[in-house]
This record gives structure tokens, sequence and C-alpha cells, in this order.
């Protein structure tokens, strides 16, 4: 019996280090994929603040909370199990299908140029009287969680790029770290983005001159920067 104890003990031991090594072996991989992917990480980050530019203040956050959730069940419950059962068993379509998304947002990016030189507005846009703020609001998460899906599964599938070599196990839990990590990541930045204006008159109240300059600047510079980004 007691042999039998120390056999087990063993095992889970073995078991322990050896999902030690798998945790580690995640840990490395996603921070190398996380290099390869963050251009689009970049353009994911400058995209999102054109989506709450020009709705009421108190609607930013929540509207960048409903894009969050909608960018997570994107990149888990969408684009991972796919990303893996063509890995497993269609690695060819992966390419054709990296190369439509692509097309996608290039059509989406000649669509906002068009419309910057006098082209006809495609959908309702601010410039539009709003008769219905919550069906507008609706949209506008929708458009964000369309356009995350493509962003989605290209970050995915340069990230399942990186670690093709690897075990399924290893596959699944680096495009789910780095899936996790990008979408906080990005919209963590995105909510301070679009307060940076409180933020700014928080800093401008304070006592210490130095601050009250920051935050006088941050006032200054958010409509400018917002302008860029929605542009961009």
């Amino acid at each position: 019996m007691p042999g039998g104890l120390v056999a087990l003990l063993d095992d889970i031991s073995v078991l322990a280090r050896a999902a030690a090594a798998s945790v580690d072996d995640i840990g490395v991989a996603a921070g190398r994929a996380g290099v390869k992917a963050a251009g689009l990480v970049i353009d994911d980050t400058a995209v999102t603040p054109a989506y709450v530019t020009g709705l009421a203040p108190a609607r930013e956050l929540p509207i960048i909370a409903a894009i969050t959730k909608g960018s997570l069940r994107n990149k888990l419950l969408i684009v991972l199990p796919a990303a893996l059962l063509l890995s497993e068993f269609a690695p060819w379509v992966i390419t054709p299908l990296l190369m439509l998304g692509g097309c996608y947002l290039s059509f989406e990016g000649a669509e906002k140029i068009l419309e910057l030189l006098g082209g006809a507005a495609h959908g309702p846009t601010l410039a539009d009287p709003i008769r219905d703020p919550a069906a507008f609001e609706k949209k506008r998460i929708a458009g964000a969680v369309r356009t995350d899906l493509i962003l989605s599964g290209e970050i995915m599938v340069i990230t399942l790029n990186e670690v093709a070599h690897e075990t399924l196990l290893v596959r699944a839990g680096v495009l789910a770290l780095v899936g996790v990590a990008v979408t906080l990541g990005v919209y963590g930045v995105v909510g301070l983005i679009v307060k940076m204006d409180d933020v700014g008159l928080a800093l401008a109240r304070r006592p210490r001159a130095a601050v009250r300059r920051v935050g006088r600047a941050l006032v200054a510079g958010m409509p400018h920067l917002l302008t860029v980004l929605s542009t961009v």
C-alpha cells in the first residue's frame, strides 16, 4: 500500500511538472506571437475610439464595454475554435481567409477615404439627425464588433502561425492568452483615450502647477487626438 501511494505521488509530481512546463511554453510562445501581431493591435486601438466620437460622454464607457464583450466573444468562441480546427484539418485555407479579411479591411479604409473626399456616406453618420439613439448606438456597436472580428481573425492567425509546431494544447492556450490580453489591453487603452478629458480636468484642479499644466494639455489635446483617430 505505501508503495502504491508513493507511485501515485510520483505520477502526480510528473504531471505537475509537465503542466508547469506547458504553462511556461504557453507564456513564452504568447509573448513571441504578441510581438508579431503588434501592428494589427495598434491598428485596432486606433480604429475603436471613432465608434464613440461625438456620442454622449455618459455612453462612452458602456459602448466600449459592449464592444469589449463582443471582441472576447469573437476571439474565444468563434476565431479560436475555427483557427484550431483549420490548423488541424485544412491549414491551406488559412492564407486565403487572411487575404479575404485584408480585402474587407481595405474596402472599409477606401470607403472612409471616399467619404472624406466628398463621396456619399454609407449608412447613418453623426452628421445626420439621430432619431433613435438606442438603435444608432446598437448599429455602432455591431459595426465595431464586425470589424473587430476581421482584425481578431488576422491577429489570431498570425499568433497561430508562430506556434504551428506546438501541441494542440499549447496552441489553444497561446491563442486564448493572446486573445484575452490583446482585447483587455486594446479596450483598456481606448477607455483611457476617450476619458482623457476627464483625467485632464481632474489633474487641472490639483494644487501643483506642473500637474495643472499636464491636465490642461490633456484637455486641449483630446479633440485633436480623436479627430486624428477618427480620420485614420
